[in-house]
């Protein structure tokens, strides 16, 4: 797995395995978000195939399925209510890690810097530069 720290609560991935689920639960994780649509992935990486081996771990599962298209204000808060309400560390995964930052970014835009939030992104190595203009003042 290529896990990347983006606050001490929540990290993003590429694609996971349903067979990485207990080791997530014994690395102190409690929530795995899949932002992946099913259209994009064989039955194997499939949401039901992804929920049952989460939920066999003790991990709850939500799936919020992103496309750039379907990036709206109301997949932010599902992914955004999810991670708060979360009683440990937060995995989202999608098939490079870059749907499921860009969400938690643009759901953390205007309360947090910008500057913030692409450093963060920066630091797990993606460059999200590109968003600065929808994400609000700058701490600089």
């Amino acid at each position: 797995m290529d896990i990347r720290q983006i606050t001490d609560r929540f990290f993003v991935a590429p694609q996971i395995e349903a067979t990485d689920m207990q080791a997530l639960a014994e690395a102190g994780f409690s929530l795995v978000i899949n932002n992946r649509p099913d259209m994009e992935i064989g039955p194997d990486h499939a949401s039901d195939a992804m929920q049952a081996a989460a939920q066999a771990a003790g991990l709850t599962y939500v799936a919020n399925p992103l496309t750039m298209d379907t990036m709206t204000p109301d997949r932010q808060g599902v992914q955004r209510g999810a991670t708060e309400e979360a009683s440990g560390k937060v995995l989202a995964y999608c098939r490079s890690g870059t749907r499921s930052l860009i969400c938690w970014t643009l759901a953390h835009a205007g309360d947090v810097p910008a500057d913030e939030l692409l450093s963060a992104a920066a630091s797990a190595g993606y460059d999200l530069s590109g968003l600065a203009p929808h994400l609000g003042p700058h701490s600089s």
